[in-house]
């Protein structure tokens, strides 16, 4: 049975992003809330990024330069499946991948998976970018999957995106031969006036093209702002660039079967440069907490 309607997936299709509730169970959102709570207070003995390293050797998780014992910025978990039980069943079976499968499927393929969190009053903020210019493979049948941890408005830096955008050019991220990680300023603008905000409650997902524009501002309120990230390719989708977040999971069937062949969409492709700090957050300008010297 289907978990989409046609209408909901003509509206991802047309625009490019579609927010659809109950994408998880309140048990499974219960056990990832909890996750997060122990994270949280795990951060407030760290003065930077630490945990169990990721398999390219970065830490497991960073916090803004804002960072203190009492204020805590944890910002980003890589690969929170590779660590939790609740994190990886979510990434494997959860309603959430199936919205995705009847969107790029039926063959369904993971690439990689993060949190990004604001915690209340964090200075964390994400420049206007398309995923696909930090992902690139054969095709474009790539979904990023936003799970709202947290009931999401305008107050507390909901992710903004820029409807349609899919259909358009994939935008540089570099400045010259740097490497920034955004889009030029002036794009940026352009995006801004364009952008709409996605609110939801928590349990909510936010499924969005890879080709689609879209960032956020920082969190304002007293409130928290979490998104559990998932990446799925469609099977026959195959990686032209390093994985910005590799995983012993990488490249695993979670809705039918491999795929015998790639399937090539004709055109340029602007490959990135990886990052090889704790997150990306690094790239665009915004500096890991460090211990004092």
């Amino acid at each position: 049975m289907a978990v989409l309607t046609q209408e909901q997936r003509d509206t991802f299709w047309h625009d490019g992003y579609l927010v659809a509730e109950e994408a998880v169970t309140p048990a499974q959102l219960a056990a990832l809330k909890a996750e997060i709570a122990s994270w949280v207070e795990q951060s407030r003995a760290h003065s930077a990024p630490f945990g169990p390293p990721t398999i390219d050797g970065r830490p497991r998780y960073d916090m803004g330069v804002e960072h203190t014992a009492e204020k805590p910025a944890l910002r980003r978990i890589n690969n929170p499946s590779d660590i939790s039980d609740a994190y990886r069943e979510v990434m494997l079976d959860a309603r959430m991948v199936d919205m995705v499968a009847e969107l790029v499927g039926p063959n369904l393929k993971f690439h990689h998976c993060k949190i990004n969190l604001k915690l209340p009053g964090a200075k964390t903020e994400v420049s206007y970018h398309q995923d696909f210019s930090y992902t690139p493979h054969t095709n474009d049948d790539i979904v990023t999957a936003l799970l709202f941890l947290d009931d999401i408005d305008e107050s507390n830096g909901a992710l903004t995106v820029v409807p349609g955008s899919h259909k358009g050019p994939v935008l540089s991220l570099f400045d010259g031969d740097r490497f920034t990680g955004a889009v030029a300023a002036d794009e940026e603008k352009k995006a801004l006036a364009q952008s709409v905000p996605c609110f939801g409650k928590a349990g909510s997902v936010c499924l969005m093209h890879t080709r689609l524009l879209h960032g956020s501002a920082a969190n304002g309120s007293d409130k928290s702002r979490g998104l559990y990230i998932c990446v799925y390719t469609a099977a026959d989708a195959v990686p032209l660039a390093r994985n910005p977040m590799p995983s012993p999971n990488e490249g695993r069937i979670v809705r039918g079967v491999e795929a015998k062949f790639a399937r090539l969409k004709e055109g340029l492709v602007e490959l990135p440069k990886q990052p090889k700090t704790a997150s990306f957050f690094t790239v665009i300008g915004q500096d890991s907490k460090q211990a004092a010297e």
